[in-house]
């Protein structure tokens, strides 16, 4: 037995993958990856495939990055990690003071966590003890859009909608209420993408009509549904749902886990949305709270982190522990996580990766156009930055799991959503891992529709 087979064998008998059903590796093998470079992973037989999914969506400056690789290994030598419940350290204080510096300031409270479903939940709670301090402790109920994603925990799945999650934990979560999503695919003949966002904003503002008193807080995904299927829509419906809640007194919830950190084209999401010409302490316009994961550290070690206003902050500010804000993780924020994300920031502002991006966004869109533009099997071809997405008519039971397969043969990693394809690279392709990634989609599209 080799010594890949031999590392197969014991991750199958001693690792349960996540969001896997096992027993589909008896046919569909796992795959050992041995190093990483750049966008490329390279496995155990020395094939490379192109991270077309940055791992999960997670790694934005490719793997193994130098700069990356040498904060964390300086931060090795100072402190691995520290409680943060009564003590502080210099990495966590810096990666809060420029996150706040990124929103003008106006959310500039900073609440640690390792993973994006503990984001959601920090936000969530958030919300309702806020108005339990302020003496309405009737407002407990969590609104959300249908096709909704915010993580796989108890309290995460009260506001995700992907039944395939929430079902199968039902008896165990408290669910909240969703409303019509702003979907720019299901536009009616004449409509503009901004029609079906107004649309669907006339539905929320029914909803908190009736039952504001009730709800703390409204949760959605900036500009595009990830889990969904990449749902993509118009800003349009951010700015009409940040005057409702305000106009109707229900905190707003921004889930940039996926699309924060550059991948709308801006580094938060909401920055589409956001008047960023307002004064520095101004609030208005912003979400009352940012959740943040995935690409903030860079892709390399576990973190995440919600972003508050000063009002929330206050409402929290007393004698009495009961009005404190009580949830804690043990790894809360983590030095050598804090310094990943403190490098991943140098990067941002030292290379100017928001403008290269959107060099790259528009090559990536022209050739995914060039290929699947006129392809018959191919409808509602979208991107948001560097993020882009197709669905497939008619596609064969198994598509998924077929496309990845063959996806993999031809050199590219993608996972498609059940029949949506979808493309998140790392932003360190260039022209030529662009055209690679297109070319292993199309072939591998071709193979699974054979």
């Amino acid at each position: 037995m080799s010594s890949a087979d031999a590392l197969l064998a014991r991750s199958l008998a001693a690792v349960w993958h996540p969001c896997t059903q096992m027993k589909q590796h008896e046919t569909l093998p796992l795959v050992p990856i041995m190093r990483g470079e750049g966008p490329w992973l390279i496995d155990a037989d020395g094939r490379r495939l192109l991270d077309g999914v940055s791992s999960w969506w997670v790694n934005l400056f490719g793997h193994c990055n130098p700069r990356i690789n040498a904060a964390i290994k300086a931060q090795l030598d100072t402190l691995e990690h520290a409680m943060l419940a009564g003590f502080t350290h210099e990495p966590v204080v810096a990666l809060s003071e420029r996150l706040a510096a990124l929103t003008g300031q106006r959310l500039g409270h900073a609440f640690y966590a390792s993973d994006g479903a503990s984001a959601t939940e920090i936000a969530l709670k958030m919300s309702v003890h806020y108005w339990r301090n302020r003496g309405e402790p009737g407002k407990t109920r969590f609104l959300s859009l249908a096709g909704g994603y915010h993580g796989e925990t108890v309290g995460a799945l009260a506001v995700t909608d992907v039944a395939i999650f929430r079902d199968a934990y039902a008896p165990l979560v408290r669910a909240g209420s969703t409303v019509p999503t702003p979907d720019a695919r299901t536009a009616g003949a004449g409509e503009t993408a901004a029609d079906v966002a107004r649309r669907a904003a006339a539905a929320l503002e029914a909803e908190l009509a009736a039952h504001h008193a009730e709800i703390a807080a409204f949760i959605v995904e900036p500009l595009v549904q990830g889990a969904a299927g990449m749902v993509m829509y118009d800003p349009e419906y951010l700015r009409l749902a940040r005057a409702l809640c305000e106009r109707y007194r229900v905190h707003l919830i921004a889930d940039e886990i996926a699309v924060g950190c550059g991948r709308s084209g801006r580094f938060f999401a909401w920055e589409h949305v956001a008047d960023t010409a307002q004064g520095a302490g101004d609030a208005a316009g912003w979400p009352d709270f940012i959740c943040l994961s995935k690409g903030i550290s860079g892709g390399y070690l576990p973190l995440s982190l919600v972003l508050t206003t000063d009002e929330v902050y206050r409402a929290f500010y007393d004698d009495s522990s009961s009005r404190a804000f009580l949830h804690s993780h043990s790894y809360t924020g983590n030095p050598l996580a804090c310094r990943a994300a403190l490098a991943t920031l140098d990067i941002f502002a030292e290379d100017e990766v928001l403008e290269a991006n959107r060099v790259r966004a528009r090559l990536l869109g022209d050739a995914l156009q060039a290929r699947f533009g006129a392809h018959p099997a191919v409808r509602h071809l979208r991107q948001t930055g560097m993020i882009a997405a197709f669905d497939v008519a008619a596609a064969p039971a198994g598509f998924a799991r077929r496309f990845f397969a063959a996806g993999l043969a031809h050199g590219v990693l993608l996972r498609p959503i059940g029949d949506t394809v979808y493309f998140m690279p790392p932003y360190v392709v260039g022209e030529a891992e662009i055209a690679h990634l297109v070319a292993g989609a199309a072939a591998a599209l071709d193979d699974a529709l054979d």
